[in-house]
């Protein structure tokens, strides 16, 4: 069952539109993929769903809930997570204060325990007395993550997190995507590294000019003609994304 839907979503800034009659579905245990060439409407999209930006039409829905209206702190009480694509770190703050300041905003027990909880989960116990702004991005973005997860999400909104990663970071942090999504967590993933995102999905949605281009698994969707057109420019019969 789907713990988010979104349902024939619209938007347009001027002449321009930005998503057309978009609709999307995440449930609850998997990792679902949102890939797309740039500008296609993939940061757009995670905007409407948190709030940020309202569509001319469409509605988005937590289960059962019509989020139509709500501003994005509501939203975020209901149990969506995001992080963004523009790193959004408290930069004199700790490793260790971001993510306990948001443990203390879901007013957990213990933001302090729950904050060494998920720098562990994450692999940054070591750093969690480093200030933010002195973090290299890779590690910056792990930061976000479990920042995000301390406001104990039911969906979590990925946007770009493996940018400023290396292959090994990269394979590390699939894995642990994977993790969070066992823990019963619907995870969206908007991310460039197609690989990591064919590996870690279980669904990938392809958008392009604002429109669905393919809906499927990883292997269909690596298999399917118009995306191979999207991303490569050309009709392509039998090529890997």
């Amino acid at each position: 069952m789907s713990l988010l839907t979104v349902r024939e979503v619209t938007v347009r800034f001027g002449g321009h539109v930005a998503l057309d009659n978009v609709s999307l579905s995440a449930e609850p245990g998997k990792v679902t993929g949102l890939i797309g060439p740039n500008g296609a409407g993939k940061t757009t999209l995670f905007n409407v769903i948190t709030g940020l930006q309202a569509p001319q039409r469409g509605e988005v829905r937590l289960g059962r809930r019509d989020l139509g209206g709500l501003p994005p702190y509501k939203r975020a009480r209901l149990g969506l997570g995001r992080t963004f694509q523009r790193l959004e770190l408290f930069s004199l703050l700790t490793v260790r204060e971001n993510v306990e300041l948001a443990a203390a905003l879901q007013r957990t027990r213990s933001p302090a325990a729950r904050a060494d909880e998920l720098l562990a989960m994450v692999g940054l116990s070591e750093l969690a007395g480093v200030r933010a702004d002195e973090l290299p991005t890779g590690q910056a973005r792990l930061v976000e993550l479990a920042r995000a997860l301390a406001t104990e999400p039911r969906v979590l909104l990925l946007d770009e997190p493996a940018s400023g990663q290396d292959d090994q970071e990269t394979e590390a942090f699939g894995d642990l995507l994977g993790q969070i999504a066992a823990s019963g967590v619907a995870v969206v993933l908007v991310e460039h590294d197609v690989q990591l995102v064919m590996r870690a999905c279980q669904v990938v949605y392809v958008l392009d000019f604002g429109a669905i281009l393919a809906v499927g698994t990883p292997d269909e969707v690596q298999r399917d003609e118009a995306v191979l057109a999207a991303y490569l420019g050309a009709s392509t019969s039998g090529m890997a994304l």
